[in-house]
């Protein structure tokens, strides 16, 4: 499998690409419309995306969402450790020493808890690994 370096478009194209064959895997009963600034990212200084989930489905991209709930503002590293590496003790920590900030409704996160093993988005998480130098 090919590998393409965080957030670059190749990996953005394969991402949408596995997450249309997991049927968009997202957490059951989460409902949210994020927009991220990833700063310090290594090719395109700080990086606009959104993630918007409903109905089980996510969809994950570039540029942000005009009706965003919540805005995230995170280092690249940090941003690898949740979404590649699945870590939520990185986000918690990161939170926690402020190297998250947080705008917006932020119980919208409260519902992106991570799920278990065998998971659509458990599943989804691991081939993200697979697809990330």
């Amino acid at each position: 499998m090919t590998k393409h370096p965080f957030l670059s478009d190749p990996w953005f194209d394969e991402v949408r690409r596995l997450h249309d064959a997991a049927g968009g895997a997202a957490p059951e009963g989460a409902e949210v419309r994020m927009n991220l600034v990833i700063q310090s990212t290594p090719f395109d200084d700080d990086l606009a995306m959104h993630l918007a989930v409903a109905g089980g489905r996510a969809d994950w991209g570039k540029g942000h969402l005009d009706d965003a709930e919540v805005t995230l503002t995170l280092a690249y590293d940090t941003a690898r450790a949740i979404f590649v590496e699945g870590n939520p003790q990185a986000a918690i920590e990161a939170f926690m020493a402020g190297r998250i900030i947080v705008q917006g409704d932020i119980t919208k996160l409260m519902v992106m808890q991570p799920t278990g093993p065998g998971s659509p988005a458990g599943d989804l998480t691991k081939m993200l690994q697979e697809i990330t130098e």
